[in-house]
């Protein structure tokens, strides 16, 4: 039991170092984003249901629920980084855009506290409210690893891949993988379970459309007027534009 135990929080600890790679993944994105002062048509979608998901996930860990500081820990970097997305994404965005981000998180912040009431006062023992708040918990989970649905739809119609960065998929995969693992380690957590496993899936499905798209990405326009200026000598070399579009993606 013992062994079990430490293997688990092991596997936590590896959990939270690559979910923290997850959450730190879209930085290409608002270093593009920050260097053209727009956010061009990234979407704000992936970053809103991640923080929404962080927060659920963050009350969940608490000891007045299932008391899983490995989940808390996780999750609260997670909050942080995603915080920071959002604000960038406030600060370079039209005013449409700006109404649409505070809209949505007044009303997630406004979800959350509902949701902190409810558990609180209606569910009298821990073992409840771990059942209410992680049903809730893998909605948002799964929102989260859909979110990404209207890119992965785009790159479909457009056969590019551009606005869904490899390094993202990737993450997101090995992230739902070891969430999976932990929640079967030493005491079966079905909500772990359940919310990443179906995350697999959607990541899976990222991972296949990007081998797919990846050869008929086009190059960025702004190479090509470039490329097109120099004096013609020799053929060019190929420049690789970095692919910069989340998901976001969650975890746990």
């Amino acid at each position: 039991m013992a062994n079990t135990t430490a293997i688990r929080s092991v596997v936590g600890i590896i959990g939270n170092v690559i979910s923290f790679i997850l959450f730190a993944s879209p930085i290409p994105t608002f270093v593009k984003i920050v260097k053209n002062k727009s956010v061009e048509e990234f979407k704000p979608d992936p970053y809103l249901a991640t923080m929404m998901n962080c927060l659920l996930w963050i009350f969940y860990g608490l000891p007045m629920v299932q008391r899983d500081t490995l989940v808390v820990t996780n999750n609260s970097i997670g909050l942080a980084i995603e915080v920071a997305y959002t604000v960038l994404f406030f600060i370079y965005s039209r005013k449409q855009n700006r109404l649409k981000v505070t809209g949505w998180v007044i009303i997630e912040l406004v979800f959350l506290a509902i949701v902190v009431v409810c558990t609180l006062l209606i569910f009298p023992t821990n073992a409840k409210r771990a059942l209410f708040v992680g049903i809730l918990c893998i909605i948002f989970c799964v929102m989260m690893y859909v979110a990404p649905l209207t890119v992965m739809a785009n790159v479909v119609k457009t056969k590019s891949v551009e606005y869904m960065p490899f390094t993202l998929s990737l993450a997101a995969f090995f992230n739902a993988l070891i969430w999976v693992v932990y929640s079967v380690i030493d005491t079966l957590d079905i909500n772990i379970l359940i919310s990443n496993g179906i995350g697999l899936v959607f990541t899976i499905a990222q991972l296949v459309l990007y081998a797919m798209y990846y050869k008929s990405t086009p190059k960025d326009e702004k190479t090509k007027v470039q490329m097109s200026e120099l004096p013609v000598t020799s053929p060019p070399p190929k420049a690789i534009q970095p692919e910069t579009k989340a998901s976001d993606e969650a975890h746990v």
